[in-house]
């Protein structure tokens, strides 16, 4: 006859055995969520570079057939990018040019570098400008960052 009795060794886990566990998956977790949170940041990105290019096709378009580019509601795009990660606003325009700027929303808004982001579109020429701020203080190789994926 047999019977099911468990020996001390054999009864599972200890106490000790588990919080090991649990501390290594916390200091494992702690490691990994910043790298997890600036990929998903710079994924993010790619909705308001999708939303310029956008806006840059769209201006050109009503541009051919206006005498100045326009404002977002005359150009038929959106207030809020395609994943809603930023808001876009038409800062300025004119028959020379126009200022698209674009705020990060929701949990975009925890990425401080690229927080804030323009294009300026004068004639022929485009610059990017970015910020943690309204400011758009990036220095040059932060700006390519933030565009740059």
């Amino acid at each position: 006859m047999h019977t099911s009795f468990r020996t001390p060794a054999q009864r599972g886990f200890t106490l000790i055995e588990l919080m090991i566990t649990v501390s290594i998956a916390g200091i494992l977790s702690s490691v990994a969520l910043p790298s997890f949170e600036n990929q998903l940041q710079k994924a993010r990105r790619s909705d308001v570079l999708l939303a310029a290019m956008q806006v840059q096709a769209a201006q050109e378009r009503f541009r051919s057939n206006a005498a100045s580019y326009g404002g977002l509601a005359e150009i038929g795009v959106p207030a809020t990018t395609t994943a809603r990660h930023y808001t876009l606003q038409i800062a300025a325009y004119s028959a020379e040019g126009y200022e698209l700027l674009a705020a990060a929303a929701g949990a975009q808004a925890r990425d401080a570098a690229c927080r804030h982001m323009k294009l300026t579109a004068t004639g022929m020429n485009l610059s990017y400008a970015s910020g943690p701020d309204a400011t758009l203080a990036n220095p040059v190789d932060a700006n390519r960052k933030c565009r740059n994926l």
